[in-house]
């Protein structure tokens, strides 16, 4: 799932730091487009999306404004997620960072996103038994 997300998010013009992965997170420089890892992380969090700001190797930038974000697949694989999700996943991540500064846009990938994950739930056996109006 991490090399698909990865290749997804080259073809989308990010460069992964190594190239891709062979493990399940990966590094990539959002710096060279014109962000921080700071302004990555914060606009990905309002679409839905968790990562974590992270710094780079040889990165000039001070460590709480690096320039990169790190990017793991474990919770999504969790879920029972495979490469469809993981490419619509990438092509989020871009859309996000290209309108970080749209609330509209970064609303209306958050309901995509929700979306996703509502068929994908954690713990769907405990899920099936709690009142519908206590999900969000």
């Amino acid at each position: 799932n991490a090399k698909v997300l990865a290749e997804e998010l080259s073809k989308e013009g990010f460069r992964i730091i190594s190239g891709g992965t062979d493990t399940h997170v990966m590094l990539m420089d959002v710096f060279a487009k014109g962000m921080l890892g700071s302004e990555a992380e914060k606009a990905l969090g309002e679409a839905g999306i968790t990562v974590n700001k992270n710094a780079i190797p040889f990165d000039a930038n001070p460590p709480m404004k690096p320039s990169g974000i790190r990017i793991g697949s474990p919770a999504l694989t969790t879920r029972g997620m495979k490469e469809p999700e993981m490419r619509q996943i990438g092509r989020w991540i871009s859309r996000t960072l290209h309108n970080r500064t749209n609330a509209v846009e970064l609303g209306k990938i958050r309901k995509e996103v929700f979306e996703l994950a509502e068929e994908f739930p954690l713990y769907p056996e405990r899920r099936a038994k709690a009142p519908a109006e206590v999900r969000v």
